[in-house]
């Protein structure tokens, strides 16, 4: 092709990270365009790392009845397809049975008396011919191609596979044969049936994802399905991300003499006890009087700030420091302008890096430690008194994407608080886990060199 001009679409701030903070388009010929809805503030802090040409705010969008009903029943079917092909029910709690509105209760209603006729995967088939005919009705449709005809451009290029407006912006493309490339977000997201878009071509992280849309969406041909690996693991192996060891413990008030355990929280939907799992680690430690060899260090999850831990962090403020991820937060009310700043990607690869062992609920977590060769300790029981009736661990550790551990040796499993310590000194007396490497390889792929591979990808 004779321009190299690049759409590039955000659908969310997410990919900021992911994509301008790594390698991708560092040094590029690309002519880059941000096509996007971003505010202000957040495009210019995007232009402090990755140039564009233009920059080009989407269109308001308005999903049709007929739009949302199609996308919807879609994914409903396609979880229990999902669900059936591969003997797992969790798949299906990736469906919200729990609606609250009288109309949100008739729709759903109504969409799941449907999913129950015709379970044969070409019933699907053709709601998605249906779906892409519909979202070709929406005005949006005809504002995008407005857009798209006069850009000239080389390709599309899109950072998450689910985006709403997505689908429509890649079905402009194609009918204007611009070449389009979509990425698979994140290593748990091909079960959970919400690929929105269609594309000439998918990247994945792995053999095993590829073999996932080989499994998932079998009319995907798999030519068009790209291992790349993924750019998010790239950042650990720049050494200029770790903070000296003496500022970064005296920023966070930390012990120079004490090994660190991080407690990795995630969101209160996800993991609603985690509060009380890290006040378990706390007590565990102050009663077996390790105090004095052991601190515990919290990065919760960026996008929990409900302050509900802190409660647990006033009970123990000389056992439990916390290092709040560095995220900008213009406006909480829209995903679009919450994403992770420059200075995040420094203080998560120092807090791997200095850590010695990471505690979550399975946490990905355990991979960017395992960047650095630290433990996982993957939190295995539940709360007496829950926060959530029909939340279980035994529920998250049976969800499809843990199938690909190759051996339940790659973390250390603590299945009740009474073996705390003894499971965090077990897991300290390790020096190497050949089965974490082996899932590491199996989940992550050639993410050394997932920017060119990607870039690469991109440019054909």
């Amino acid at each position: 092709m004779q321009n190299n001009k690049l759409l590039l679409i955000f659908p969310d701030g997410v990919g900021i990270r992911n994509y301008l903070y790594s390698n991708v388009f560092k040094n590029t010929s690309c002519e880059l365009v941000l096509f996007h809805n971003f505010d202000y503030q957040t495009i210019n802090d995007i232009k402090k790392t990755t140039s564009f040409s233009d920059e080009i705010t989407i269109p308001k969008f308005k999903e049709t009845i007929e739009e949302k009903f199609l996308r919807e029943l879609i994914c409903l079917k396609r979880l229990k397809y999902n669900s059936e092909i591969t003997k797992n029910k969790t798949i299906l709690t990736n469906w919200n049975w729990n609606q609250k509105s009288f109309f949100k209760k008739f729709f759903y209603k109504a969409i799941e008396i449907l999913s129950k006729f015709n379970q044969n995967y070409g019933t699907i088939l053709n709601l998605e011919i249906k779906y892409q005919k519909a979202i070709r009705k929406n005005i949006f449709y005809i504002e995008i191609k407005s857009i798209l005809e006069k850009q000239n451009l080389q390709g599309v290029f899109c950072l998450h596979q689910r985006g709403l407006k997505m689908a429509t912006i890649f079905a402009v493309a194609l009918d204007l044969k611009i070449p389009t490339t979509t990425v698979i977000y994140s290593w748990d997201n091909l079960p959970k049936a919400r690929l929105a878009l269609r594309a000439d071509k998918y990247l994945v992280w792995s053999d095993y994802m590829k073999q996932e849309m080989k499994l998932y969406y079998p009319e995907i041909h798999q030519d068009t399905v790209i291992v790349t690996g993924t750019p998010q693991f790239e950042c650990y192996m720049n050494k200029d991300n770790i903070i000296d060891k003496e500022t970064f413990y005296r920023n966070y008030s930390l012990d120079l003499t004490k090994k660190i355990i991080c407690f990795s929280g995630d969101d209160e939907r996800t993991s609603p006890d985690d509060p009380k799992y890290l006040e378990d680690i706390a007590s565990a430690i102050i009663k077996s009087n390790c105090n004095d060899k052991y601190q515990i260090l919290l990065r919760r999850c960026p996008v929990d700030m409900s302050g509900r831990f802190n409660n647990v962090l006033n009970k123990y403020p000389d056992l439990i420091k916390k290092a709040p991820p560095l995220w900008n937060f213009n406006n909480i009310k829209t995903w679009t302008t919450i994403y992770p700043t420059i200075d995040d990607i420094k203080l998560l690869v120092t807090t791997a890096y200095y850590s010695d062992v990471v505690v979550n609920v399975g946490s990905t977590m355990a991979f960017d430690f395992a960047m650095f060769n630290k433990p996982c300790i993957f939190i295995n029981y539940d709360q007496i008194e829950k926060e959530v009736s029909n939340w279980s661990t035994n529920t998250i550790y049976q969800f499809q994407h843990f199938k690909s551990m190759p051996n339940k040796s790659a973390v250390y499993w603590l299945n009740n608080k009474q073996e705390i310590v003894i499971k965090i000194e077990k897991s300290l007396s390790l020096m190497d886990n050949k089965h974490m490497d082996i899932w590491k390889e199996t989940i992550l792929g050639d993410y050394q060199n997932a920017s060119k591979n990607i870039l690469e990808q991109i440019k054909k």
